[in-house]
């Protein structure tokens, strides 16, 4: 019988797919997990401590799982060689953030350096911030502010032990910690008469929106329901939003004018800002007013909370091991002498209260689960398939307390780090990465830690 030759066409390519099929790998599957509710997923089973939680879930289903949290699919990651594997080996993939309702609402709809998804504007805003406002000579023309603002907390500490009183510790740091944003943020713009009200304005509002920023939303789990905004927490950041920006406005409003001039001199980082805004104006990406807000809005975020509960939980620590206390008292004796006031000079020459702020730091990160990642694109880790826009927690709090790394992981033990040279702030070893790794590692790190200029002070 003769076979048409488009018969033959057919059959060959049948079998040739059919071959392809056969032969081509299975898909990995997804991580495995708990088995959940329908709709809800995991939700109902999740606890206050999230880190905690997902550290006992991995003992139980291995360093990577995932749950299902309404409608999300969301993975989690307990060990260093997975963190390598995101954040350095697929970095570009996991650059973007997956983004809470309530971060839009106070971050101009995601305006800032840490929601915007990885892009050309992304990349422009972060080289403006680390080039032109944390380097190093914009930093130093804030040292005698610093040593100032330092020197009067310190006195004030001296007063109140000389008198034997109680004194919260926390507020206090706050209070220096404020102070030292503001005035590096517009303290040439605004009058000095104002900059106390200013401070005072912030202060509860930075704690409201901080506490929100950590609520659970339904909305979030659910972005079919995020119109009805069932719990009022958009609502509630927008009013925060609301009055940030008045704050923002009144500051901008009060500003100089520099003039147009590449040379005219920015005493601050708003007067800054406000410049490259008008000289980026007819650039490809242009800088924005809501830019400018939104970068102003991650420094007060992110620069007094953060650093105050560091310190807190380092002075904590030293009160409870008075080894480490007389040790380190020591070394200031040794290097700055009784006599003579700790300068920021002297930072490299105090190794171990840097490892103090090192050990800190790895006992109780800022954000014990980094701000989450979003792959764009579907991909495989640690053997498992991980789907496009599912939710990335690192959960860093437990590989930095992980017994196979670390020796005696929950104690608190400096010394450590005076052997483990590898350890930085900048997330090299990924063991240790208390402000991420890679291209979202956290911006402020330009210069040393806030926290450790403001810690030595103390002791």
């Amino acid at each position: 019988m003769d076979v048409p030759p488009y018969a033959i066409l057919v059959l060959t390519t049948i079998i040739t797919v059919l071959w392809f099929l056969l032969k081509r790998s299975p898909q990995p599957p997804l991580p495995p997990g708990p088995r959940g509710l329908r709709i809800v997923g995991n939700l109902p089973f999740l606890k206050p401590n999230l880190h905690t939680y997902f550290r006992d879930l991995a003992q139980e289903y291995g360093p990577i799982f995932r749950l299902n949290l309404g409608s999300k699919l969301t993975v989690v990651v307990n060990t260093r060689s997975l963190a390598r594997e995101i954040l350095k080996e697929q970095d570009i993939n996991f650059s973007n953030r997956d983004v809470p309702l309530t971060a839009r609402a106070i971050s101009y709809g995601g305006l800032d350096i840490v929601w915007l998804p990885y892009s050309t504007e992304w990349r422009m805003l972060r080289k403006v911030c680390v080039l032109k406002l944390l380097n190093r000579k914009m930093l130093d023309s804030f040292y005698a502010l610093r040593r100032k603002e330092i020197r009067e907390r310190t006195r004030f500490l001296y007063e109140k032990s000389q008198e034997k009183s109680a004194v919260n510790v926390g507020d206090q740091l706050f209070v220096t910690m404020m102070n030292l944003m503001t005035n590096m943020l517009w303290g040439s713009s605004v009058k000095a008469e104002e900059m106390k009200s200013v401070g005072t304005e912030f202060k509860g509002l930075v704690s409201d929106i901080t506490r929100l920023l950590g609520e659970p939303n339904v909305s979030d789990f659910f972005p079919w329901l995020a119109r009805f905004d069932l719990q009022g927490l958009v609502k509630q950041k927008r009013v925060y939003a609301r009055e940030l920006d008045a704050i923002f406005d009144g500051a901008i409003e009060k500003m100089p004018n520099l003039g147009s001039k590449d040379d005219g001199e920015c005493k601050d980082f708003l007067q800054q800002l406000m410049k490259l805004k008008d000289q980026e104006a007819n650039s490809e990406v242009p800088i924005t007013i809501n830019h400018v807000k939104a970068v102003l809005a991650d420094m007060v975020i992110g620069g007094t909370d953060t650093s105050t509960n560091t310190i807190e939980f380092a002075m904590a620590e030293l009160i409870k091991n008075q080894e480490s206390m007389k040790r380190t008292q020591h070394e200031v004796d040794e290097v700055v002498g009784k006599d003579n006031i700790v300068e920021e000079s002297h930072i490299t020459k105090l190794p171990y209260i840097v490892a103090i702020m090192k050990e800190t730091l790895r006992l109780y990160p800022t954000v014990p689960l980094l701000v989450p990642h979003r792959p764009a694109e579907t991909t495989v880790v640690g053997g498992y398939t991980v789907p496009k826009d599912t939710k990335i927690f690192i959960n860093v709090w437990s590989i930095q307390r992980d017994p196979n790394v670390w020796e005696n992981p929950n104690e608190f033990h400096p010394e450590r780090f005076l052997d483990k040279k590898s350890c930085d702030f900048h997330g090299t070893d990924y063991s240790f990465l208390p402000f991420g790794s890679g291209r979202r590692i956290c911006a402020g790190l330009a210069r040393p830690v806030p926290a450790i200029r403001q810690l030595k002070h103390l002791l």
